[in-house]
């Protein structure tokens, strides 16, 4: 009886650890940092929405795609950088002082992510491409854009996204992923990941 529990138990606490994650790296914030964290929240559940239909994880919905991509457009440009006043930089951001020390580079792709975002919420019923992807001029124009296959609008946009991540974000000490969590947790009680196999 104690083993065939197991596995729902472990289940149980990954999601409540996961659950408990994004509140735990939220505490302590206040103010503009609070407000930029909840609006990177929101593009982070928007991004995965994405994501995961882009990668043929959920089914391909051109509504819910639309509407992910316009929640992302929305968040991008002068809505995002204005989340960025000089300095903030207080616990428990994880905003690096590299944002204001190349201020040009940071709205660039705040509005790259906006604009490609808008893009992907136009071109969501065209034809889409086999695997991922594709190539896209380096700076497309609005035509351009609006004649390409969602699947490599959105690559740029992913990638828009993971530049500035990469740039101007510390990591976090706090797995983001699922499986990480699962390893942690099996390393720290490897009989109960055991007997949920």
């Amino acid at each position: 009886m104690t083993i065939a529990l197991r596995p729902r138990l472990t289940v149980a606490v990954l999601v409540i650890v996961l659950a408990s994650g994004a509140v735990y790296a939220h505490r302590g914030a206040t103010g503009i940092v609070k407000k930029r964290m909840d609006a990177m929240m929101s593009l982070g559940d928007s991004m995965k929405a994405l994501t995961a239909m882009m990668r043929g994880k959920q089914p391909y919905d051109v509504e819910r795609v639309r509407t992910h991509a316009m929640a992302v457009a929305r968040h991008g440009g002068r809505d995002l950088t204005r989340l960025f006043p000089e300095g903030s930089l207080q616990h428990p951001t994880r905003a690096k002082p590299a944002i204001w020390a190349d201020w040009e580079r940071f709205s660039t792709l705040a509005k790259e992510m906006a604009v490609y975002a808008g893009a992907l919420a136009s071109t969501t019923a065209n034809q889409r491409r086999s695997g991922r992807g594709g190539s896209m001029p380096v700076d497309p124009t609005p035509e351009e854009l609006a004649a390409m296959a969602p699947d490599v609008v959105f690559e740029r946009l992913r990638r828009t996204c993971s530049d500035c991540h990469r740039t101007f974000r510390e990591k976090s000490e706090l797995p983001s992923r699922p499986a990480e969590w699962f390893g942690r947790l099996a390393r720290v009680n490897p009989a109960s990941t055991a007997a949920s196999r």
